[in-house]
This record gives C-alpha cells, sequence and structure tokens, in this order.
C-alpha cells in the first residue's frame, strides 16, 4: 500500500463540529475539502493536485459530494474534512483523532 492509499483507512476515533444549520436538507451537495494536520502543527490542504488547466486557478476545485456521501465520511488519523453546502455557510467538519488533538502526547520507539 502507498502513501495515497493510507488516507483511505479510517480513525477509529474522530471529532464532528456542524457549523451554520449543519447537514440539514437531504437535497443539497456540498464541497468537500481536505486537509492533512502535520507532526509539527501545520495544516495543509490534500490532496496536493495541480491546478486545472482550463480554469486558470491557483488550487484545485473541491469535489462534490451528496448528503449520504458527506454523512457517512470517516477521517483518517491525521485529516480534517470540511464540507460545506453548495450556496450557503453551513456544514460540517470531522477532525481525525491526531487532527483535533485527541492524543497529544507522541513517543518516539526506539
Amino acid at each position: 500500500m502507498n502513501k495515497h492509499n493510507a488516507r483511505r483507512v479510517p480513525s477509529p476515533t474522530y471529532l464532528v463540529h456542524e457549523f451554520g444549520r449543519g447537514l440539514v436538507d437531504e437535497g443539497r451537495r456540498y464541497a468537500v475539502e481536505r486537509f492533512r494536520a502535520m507532526a509539527d502543527g501545520e495544516v495543509r490542504r490534500w490532496p496536493l493536485g495541480a491546478p486545472a488547466p482550463d480554469r486558470g486557478r491557483c488550487r484545485p476545485a473541491p469535489e462534490v459530494a451528496t448528503f449520504e456521501q458527506v454523512r457517512d465520511m470517516r477521517p483518517a488519523y491525521n485529516e480534517i474534512i470540511v464540507c460545506t453546502a453548495l450556496g450557503t455557510r453551513s456544514g460540517r467538519q470531522v477532525w481525525g483523532a491526531a487532527a483535533c488533538g485527541l492524543f497529544p502526547e507522541r513517543r518516539q520507539r526506539r
């Protein structure tokens, strides 16, 4: 398994934060953005992709998901998923265990 497939393994513990009205309309579509929390505390957009050549944007467009897909999303251990309803400022954030700081003490094995 390469490092790009490793992010698909869901975290057993995660935190859900709903903002605005949350996930209330089942007919809505959501813009999904993924971020990765690094060990040094920095948060980076993930996956790092090239911008769309015909759109002239500096970052790739977010993926679009349905209500059911957003409701069932589970983050990787160090992943943050932000789902915002298209046309409104409501949605949900899902934080993996390491990203939200549930296990702040890290010990290195020798």
